[in-house]
């Protein structure tokens, strides 16, 4: 299973330890609980001359999801790994709709408000807010296991599809568009868009076809929201029918693949645009920085023959891949919820007005987002709960639990094990 990470009394990282060697350090009085996420103790006695064995940290960067693992190169055993669940699109659609209330306020039959536009200058590399926000991630989870394990060189995964950008740093204009690779970076997106499978039959394990949804013999394009991927049969079968001719006896597998082909590049995009911010983010680390391609890391895990998860894909990260050892690891879930909201007060789906905002987050000693245990000994709720807190000047919080909301819980009740730092956790 995944490692204990280990500091000193001077809070150096030091080798993870098994579970039960933590265990038997707490119960003898020998450390104590340093953090909860990920679970670190720190000893109470110094170890100037403890050897420490390098790791590597490896980072499979997502729209989404993150996955991250920690290797030693020796042995090939992954000490930790976690699944880091960005809140991009979140960040996105929050923008989203506060554009659009600002708008319908300065449209309406009230006092004229002049829109203001171009009246923030912006830094060089700016990226979205919900772009940043995934770097920003990222930037925080390497700062924070720095802190709490000592490795010595990272490996991102740079690219996906752009083989020939790859290839070719300086490659652009026509080379680009029709070097010898041309028209490969489109059939693996189509290949991962469509689950390599034929869009009309499904066969799978067959050569695949570039088919035109609409074909071009009837003002189709050759955009990419415009093709698909046919086995032999199929496509010869279909011709140069529309697709609703050509499916007519099947209006839901034709609704099926007219939604499929609108399906958004913002996945794509979202980690096309923030991988070599993110590179520049790991050199400034100091330490080595390797990187691999989706199809390196593909490859990897296929040999090895592993599932395809996050974590083991950033396992699977590059060239210095050894034979991994996954036995019994149980990756963290790691979850951005952000630090709340800036706002006085809440608005109804109108713009108005709706409820305002506590100015106050911390009560008691404690703040909104904070994981406690609470142990109740009387009245209704008697028993022991662990969750997020939201507090109250009245001091009676509630707490989110895995069986749900627990309202009424009194404050003094209640013990931190985790302050709040942005992220909520699940193994």
């Amino acid at each position: 299973m995944s490692k204990v990470f280990v500091i000193n009394t001077d809070k150096q990282p030091l080798n993870p330890i098994h579970s039960a060697q933590a265990r038997q350090l707490l119960r003898n009085g020998k450390a104590a609980v340093f953090r909860r996420f990920p679970f670190t103790i720190i000893l109470k006695e110094s170890r100037p001359d403890f050897s420490v064995s390098p790791l590597r940290l490896k980072i499979d960067p997502g729209a989404k999801h993150t996955g991250i693992a920690l290797i030693n190169d020796t042995t090939g055993e992954v000490v930790f790994a976690a699944e880091l669940k960005h809140r991009g699109f979140a960040i996105r659609d929050a923008l989203t709709s506060r554009r659009q209330l600002r708008r319908f306020r300065r449209t309406r039959k009230t006092r004229y408000r002049q829109p203001r536009f171009l009246n923030r200058t912006r830094s060089l590399g700016w990226l979205t807010p919900s772009l940043q926000s995934r770097i920003e991630n990222i930037k925080t989870w390497v700062k924070k296991l720095s802190r709490i394990v000592h490795f010595v060189a990272i490996s991102q995964e740079l690219v996906r599809f752009d083989m020939q950008l790859m290839a070719n740093p300086d490659i652009q204009g026509r080379e680009y568009q029709q070097g010898t690779l041309a028209g490969y970076e489109t059939r693996e997106y189509l290949l991962d868009k469509w689950d390599r499978q034929c869009a009309y039959c499904g066969v799978k394990d067959v050569p695949f076809q570039v088919e035109h949804i609409h074909p071009r013999a009837k003002g189709g394009s050759d955009s990419i929201t415009n093709l698909t991927l046919s086995c032999e049969k199929c496509n010869t079968k279909k011709g140069t029918k529309d697709i609703k001719d050509f499916l007519k006896k099947d209006p839901s597998k034709l609704e099926k693949i007219l939604k499929q082909a609108k399906r958004s590049l913002a996945d794509a995009a979202a980690v096309n645009t923030t991988r070599f911010v993110l590179l520049f983010v790991l050199k400034a680390t100091g330490l080595p920085v390797e990187t691999g391609s989706g199809g390196l890391t593909k490859f990897n895990r296929s040999q090895q023959k592993l599932e395809k998860t996050h974590w083991i894909d950033a396992a699977c990260v590059g060239q210095s891949t050894p034979i991994l050892n996954i036995k019994g690891v149980k990756p963290l879930l790691i979850t951005a919820n952000g630090h709340g909201t800036r706002q006085s007060c809440r608005t109804d789906k109108h713009g108005f007005p709706n409820r305002y905002c506590s100015r106050t987050k911390f009560h008691f000693g404690f703040q909104t987002g904070d994981i406690v245990k609470s142990v109740v000994k009387t009245g209704k709720k008697v028993g022991e709960y662990i969750g997020r807190i939201a507090t109250r000047a009245t001091g009676s919080f509630n707490i989110s639990t895995r069986n749900g909301l627990l309202q009424g819980i009194s404050y003094k009740t209640c013990k931190t094990i985790h302050k709040k730092d942005g992220y909520s956790y699940s193994n």
